[in-house]
């Protein structure tokens, strides 16, 4: 699994978010190295993580993860909040939590009502092999839809895609199953390490009013929301999420 290091400081791993890849940190990395060591992970079957033996897998691939690097605060985006949550919860090594438009569940459930429908994502598994390279435009314009500064978020979303190559498509299959039965609920109240919740107030993909019930569910959680973002909050809102994780660290015990 290829993971980038870069910066210096207190330790920081990133986990990107479906089709994508640790490049796509890039704006938020610039502002972050000079406070932090980054380390910016290619989850399995995206960017240079492309070894078919490695499994899109959250037990698997966070424990992984925690083995190639220090302890450190770990920052999930997306599907990436799923693989930061479970390590939270289960590895010593993660001093903090920052999910970033993620939340433990990502369909809609009767005690689980602001999410998408379970179809959402099922439905894109479908598309998926049908039409590859239209299915993941369609989706990444989901990640800026909404967003005061959508037009260039995305033209920054379409430039990175394949920057590092095209995603594996049964990489993106996995991480679509993963978005649509992974509950992690369960492991909230027990979270030993603190939480920052970051949603965006503009966000079709994840409601932020979910994301607020989950931190609630956290102790020593916070959730802020951002007004003019979507579900990419760095690219379009990077001095915001910057500063957001640089307070946030500074009451992360060392």
């Amino acid at each position: 699994m290829h993971i980038e290091t870069l910066g210096s400081g207190p330790d920081l791993v990133l986990i990107h978010g479906w089709a994508l890849h640790g490049g796509a940190f890039a704006p938020l990395a610039e502002r972050l190295a000079p406070r932090f060591r980054l380390h910016l992970v290619d989850l399995p079957g995206h960017g240079h993580s492309r070894d078919p033996d490695d499994a899109l897998e959250l037990a698997v691939v966070a424990s992984a993860i925690a083995a190639r690097t220090p302890p450190a605060i770990w920052l999930g985006w997306s599907l990436g909040g799923l693989f930061a949550l479970r390590a939270a919860s289960t590895l010593p090594t993660v001093r903090g939590l920052a999910m970033v438009a993620a939340t433990p569940r990502f369909v809609r459930a009767e005690d689980w009502p602001h999410a998408v429908e379970p179809v959402v994502f099922s439905r894109f598994g479908e598309e998926l092999a049908q039409d590859y390279a239209g299915t993941l435009d369609r989706f990444i314009a989901l990640d800026t839809l909404g967003s005061e500064h959508g037009r260039a978020e995305l033209r920054t979303l379409r430039a990175l895609l394949h920057a590092r190559g095209e995603p594996d498509p049964a990489a993106l299959q996995a991480g679509l199953r993963l978005l649509e039965t992974t509950d992690l609920r369960r492991s909230l109240p027990g979270l030993r390490v603190p939480s920052l919740w970051l949603g965006g107030r503009r966000d079709r993909l994840v409601d932020p009013r979910g994301m607020a019930e989950a931190a609630a569910l956290a102790p020593r959680s916070r959730f802020v929301e951002l007004a003019g973002a979507a579900h990419a909050p760095f690219l379009g809102h990077a001095d915001a999420v910057a500063a957001e994780i640089g307070a946030f660290a500074d009451n992360v015990a060392p």
